[in-house]
């Protein structure tokens, strides 16, 4: 009883719930772990008691949590208070110091008693003090009368996150994927920044979704995911337009001959990822595949590439090596100055871990013991010795920030009233400059995963190191508030991946299988707060991937603070009924409505049953493949029916007939976004991501291709005819009025 007391004390589950009705008892030995990542020991018994002892005596003698919400209530009428002040012992004092500087006394919860109190700036209005305070992030200073103290965060936030127009639709894409005629074998934010302003002005879309854009853990080769960052706080330079960087129209001399003879190997890298298909696994194998050198599933055996990113970034590097020496103009050195005073401390740490890395190694764990502390004297000597590598990769992070902002503008210039959707990853990977940055917030030892359920009997483990929920509430979600700034300083939107982690996530201890973790609870209330109050600031809409196993009450919760929820239409189902395909006025209104994802077959491999060919010759089924092709053709013909039965789709359609019904569908959803995964547009048959592959797949490395599997640029896509007719489908129940036809 002691240990499972102490857990519930530190918000660690000692069993959970895979399904209705089943309950699963979490291990002592996992709980032991994760309370010890904690800093709590809990190893023996005597521990388990003098912890229990200490956390429960903490409790009665604090007068306050570290971190309090207050949601704003409209009208400025009274908000309801945060529950704890009503435990406040009589005669308590309470005195507000908001972000702002000023200073205000409140009365505590249930008190009537006449308040004294500045004027805080703007117009008075007749309500309480409580609803006189300003959103933001402020410090509450709280007096007993028997002497006790505490000083608190105090986050005030609006009840909801801002709004999407009604009905709009866009496009969904990686942008790595996304190459034209002007990138350097990947996509890039020039890239971006045309197909806003292409979609926006010609298609009437009102957004376009991409992947994460954070920096990568440097290395040979790098991991391609990005899900597995070195920083979500700042942009990887990878993503860079070296031609768009105002110092490369400057070069002259050598260093110009020296970027001439890059961008020609760029222009032989770019086309050797656009030359014609290859097969994804030998059409003889029958076993767990054997993946070729690029491309699509298309039985073909031609020449061709993947995406290569370290390609990609040595060529870029090698230019920004040299454009790091030239000069900046005036204006441009002032706008320098202003980014480096206004990311600080934080972008100071990024940029010394890179330039460490670079000469140490990416694994900061194998550095010197001196330079694995951020703070540690020899890390402030390394940094004033490497300040000229410093000073480059915070260069880094200021241009990619410019060539965010151009395509955020390109967007709104275009008439998208969204704009740019950026992604959070859930996590960031152990060895990388946020780990090592942020040391202190971080749980050690643990790893990010996902409980046994129908989909996975084995669990996950995403390798990712879980923010310690103490560490965030003692801090008033300082790196939290920081990653949200960042992020939404150039979005239109943010999509956050694995949203159920701002309550809930399941930590699996080091050396441990997945089955043996066990979920550790985070102050939702908070996390929801901070993201509305950063969302608020930036006028940036919210969007959660809400797929998979969401607990009880975690929609609702989302909901009400206006956070859209993700729907797939091959799982959006009548499941308290009759489990057929659930109609599509039944769908909710709060949400991104879409065909795939990242992460799923893309329509026409779903809508062919090629994904469940594809993952047999890699070995990735768990029944024999007639049973799996059989359920697969059942649950299309039922969609196909459905869609018939609608007018959607006429009897004996085509391929593309059929993925226009699809997206005819969600149309005919209340969702108030629509995206069109981009390859849909074109008849892509390859996922962009296979899960439970590593090596057997190119995951993350193929460019948008045609039916055939043939790389399209971005410039072809334009002209296509295939996707102008698939927007054409959502273009009349969402674009504005002023778009131009097609």
């Amino acid at each position: 009883m002691g240990l499972a007391r102490l857990a519930e004390l530190h918000g660690v589950a000692t069993a959970y719930s895979p399904s209705p009705g089943v309950t699963v008892p979490v291990p002592d030995d996992t709980v032991i772990s994760v309370l010890a990542a904690l800093s709590v020991d809990a190893s023996t018994p005597v521990a388990v008691d003098a912890a229990l002892s200490r956390a429960e005596s903490a409790a009665a003698s604090r007068l306050l949590p570290p971190t309090l919400v207050l949601w704003s209530a409209p009208d400025g009428a009274a908000p309801d208070l945060p529950p704890s002040l009503a435990t406040l012992p009589p005669g308590a004092t309470l005195r507000v110091e908001t972000e702002r500087g000023d200073s205000v006394e409140l009365p505590r919860a249930g008190s009537a008693e006449p308040v004294e109190a500045e004027e805080l700036t703007g117009p008075a209005v007749q309500a309480s003090a409580w609803a006189r305070l300003p959103l933001g992030v402020h410090r509450l200073a709280v007096g007993a009368p028997d002497g006790r103290t505490a000083r608190v965060t105090l986050v005030v936030a609006p009840g909801h996150v801002p709004q999407p127009p009604a009905r709009t639709h866009g496009f969904l894409v990686q942008l790595y994927s996304l190459l034209s005629r002007r990138s350097w074998g990947m996509g890039d934010l020039g890239d971006l920044a045309e197909l806003a302003a292409w979609s926006g002005r010609v298609l009437g879309a009102g957004f376009v979704q991409i992947n994460p854009l954070h920096a990568a853990v440097p290395g040979a080769p790098t991991d391609p995911s990005p899900y597995r960052p070195s920083s979500r706080r700042f942009p990887d330079p990878v993503h860079l337009r070296i031609e768009d960087i105002p110092e490369y129209a400057y070069a002259r001399g050598p260093e110009r001959e020296r970027l001439d003879a890059l961008v020609e190997k760029a222009a032989a890298l770019r086309e050797s990822v656009l030359r014609e298909p290859v097969p994804l696994v030998s059409a003889q194998d029958t076993g767990v595949g054997e993946v070729a050198s690029a491309g699509a599933s298309t039985g073909t055996d031609q020449g061709g590439a993947l995406i290569d990113r370290d390609a990609v970034w040595a060529l870029k590097r090698a230019a920004l090596d040299i454009l790091a020496t030239a000069p900046l103009g005036p204006g441009r050195r002032a706008a320098y100055c202003d980014f480096l005073a206004a990311q600080g401390q934080a972008l100071e740490d990024h940029a010394t871990w890179y330039a460490l890395a670079e000469a140490h190694g990416p694994r900061w764990r194998d550095w010197p013991a001196g330079l694995r502390d951020p703070r540690s004297p020899e890390t402030a000597e390394a940094r004033r010795e490497l300040l000229e590598r410093v000073d480059f990769h915070c260069r880094l992070a200021w241009l990619t920030d410019e060539q965010l902002a151009a395509a955020s503008k390109a967007a709104g210039d275009a008439g998208m009233p969204v704009g740019i959707v950026h992604d959070l990853a859930v996590g960031v990977h152990p060895d990388g400059a946020d780990a090592w940055a942020q040391q202190d917030a971080f749980a050690a030892g643990m790893s990010v995963g996902a409980p046994p359920d129908a989909f996975n009997a084995l669990g996950q483990d995403w390798g990712l190191p879980p923010w310690r929920p103490d560490v965030l509430a003692a801090s008033g979600y300082a790196p939290y508030r920081g990653l949200l700034t960042g992020l939404l300083r150039h979005a239109g939107a943010l999509r956050i991946d694995h949203v159920m982690g701002l309550f809930r996530l399941w930590w699996v201890p080091e050396g441990q299988e997945p089955t043996r973790g066990t979920y550790v609870r985070y102050d939702a209330e908070a996390m929801l707060a901070v993201l509305a109050l950063e969302a608020h600031r930036a006028d940036a809409v919210v969007i959660g991937e809400d797929l998979g196993t969401v607990e009880p009450g975690v929609r609702e919760a989302l909901e009400r603070r206006g956070v859209l929820g993700t729907s797939v239409l091959w799982f959006e189902r009548d499941w308290a009924g009759t489990g057929q395909p659930l109609a599509p006025e039944s769908w909710r209104e709060g949400c991104v409505a879409t065909a795939t994802t990242h992460d799923l077959p893309s329509t026409a491999a779903r809508l062919t049953g090629e994904h469940v060919e594809l993952r047999h010759r890699l070995g990735l089924l768990t029944r024999p493949l007639e049973q799996e092709q059989a359920d697969d053709r059942a649950e299309v013909a039922e969609w196909l029916h459905c869609l018939v039965g609608l007018g959607l789709l006429p009897e004996g359609g085509g391929e593309e007939d059929e993925i226009r019904a699809v997206y005819g569908f969600l149309s005919r959803t209340p969702a108030r976004m629509i995206g069109i995964w981009l390859p849909d547009a074109v008849g892509d048959r390859r996922p962009q991501n296979l899960p439970g592959t590593w090596d057997q797949y190119p995951n993350w490395r193929l460019p948008v291709a045609d039916a055939r599997g043939r790389p399209m640029t971005l410039e072809e896509l334009t002209a296509s005819p295939r996707l102008r007719g698939l927007t054409e489908v959502l273009r009349s129940r969402t674009a504005p009025p002023r778009a131009r036809p097609v």
